[in-house]
Formats: structure tokens, sequence, C-alpha cells
């Protein structure tokens, strides 16, 4: 079952991260369905220096983290990747969570097309930018919502147990000084298609 708008608007960023994982991604890509159960993320807020609207800074890029939530995010991050993330709140508070890996469940022999050659199966998707070259994620997808049938996220009834939820702070944003340091990151314990 897709995800409703209410589970995008609530007012715990940290907490939407947590609950995203065992959720699955999909993408309907010219009639081809590619997905992955989400298991592992990270929660950015405009109250922190970790994110692209600290300080409720508005720019061209990161206009629709301004929405209210159920929208796709899409950034190029190095010139080169293309990262995915889900906005939440309500309209006015940017804050959305980053998809850093999924676990494969549907479509992965187009997501290897899409990839190329790899060496090892479980670089598929364990990394934002492997996801997002997977599923065929990229800017035209930025600001997409989420409640359509082009990229949405699904409910299979997978719950992932409180221990089972391993919590450490973001990666690669120590100029985020202090920020960087929040527990803020969330993936499945033993899970292996969490980015290394």
């Amino acid at each position: 079952m897709k995800l409703p708008l209410d589970f995008y608007i609530k007012n715990n960023v940290v907490k939407i991260a947590k609950d995203l994982l065992g959720k699955v991604l999909y993408t309907n890509l010219d009639g081809v369905i590619t997905g992955g159960l989400i298991v592992e993320t990270e929660a950015y807020s405009w109250k922190e220096k970790g994110c692209h609207a600290y300080n409720n800074r508005k720019t061209n890029r990161n206009a629709i983290m301004f929405e209210r939530g159920g929208y796709s995010y899409v950034y190029l991050c190095y010139g080169m990747h293309y990262l995915f993330n889900v906005v939440t709140n309500v309209e006015g508070v940017a804050d959305a969570v980053l998809v850093r890996a999924l676990e494969p469940l549907s479509g992965e022999q187009e997501m290897l097309l899409r990839r190329g050659k790899i060496s090892n199966k479980l670089h598929l998707t364990s990394g934002p930018g492997k996801l997002s070259k997977a599923l065929g994620i990229d800017r035209t997808l930025n600001g997409k919502s989420l409640l359509d049938n082009e990229i949405w996220i699904e409910d299979i009834g997978r719950k992932i147990a409180p221990k089972n939820v391993v919590i450490g702070p973001r990666i690669g944003i120590d100029y985020a000084g202090e920020d960087a340091l929040l527990p803020w990151r969330f993936s499945i314990r033993g899970n292996p298609w969490v980015s290394k």
C-alpha cells in the first residue's frame, strides 16, 4: 500500500527517517518498474548545518524542500551522483530524508543494465548515488509527488524492531561542525545492502 500524505507531513523528520526503514521505494519509468527495500536513511532539518536549507535558506536547487511533505527532492552531488530525498513536514518547513541504501526487490535486471558492470552484486544499490542510478532517478524526478505513479514508497507490512535499527552520525557532512555528530543516520542491523 502506497504511503499516504499524512506519513510525510508529520513534524519529526528523525522519526520519519526511522519509519522509512523497511518501506519500499519504487520507480515506474516508461512502464519499467524497479524497486527496493529501504535499509538506510539520514534525516536533515533546516535547523542544523548539515541541511541544504539551513537557517531557512531557499535556493533554486532546494526550493522543493519548502513544499509540504510527500515530494521528491533530487539533487546532483559532486557533479556526478543524483541523490534521492523524501520531503517531510508542512509547507514552509524544510525537512527531508536522504535514502542512502536499498535492498533490490523488483526489476533487478533493469537495475543492472542502468548501473553497468559492477564487481559485487551488493554494490548495486548500497549507496545513495548507486540506488538512484539503478532506479533511474535523476533531476527530472525532482519535485514529483510521491502519491503519484512515477516514483513512490509503499508499506509492505515489514516492521523493523527498535533493537534492529542501527543509529549513528550522518556521512560526508564534516562541514556541519558539531551538527555532523547528530545521531540522525539509521540502518537495518546486519543488512548487507547498507552502504559501507
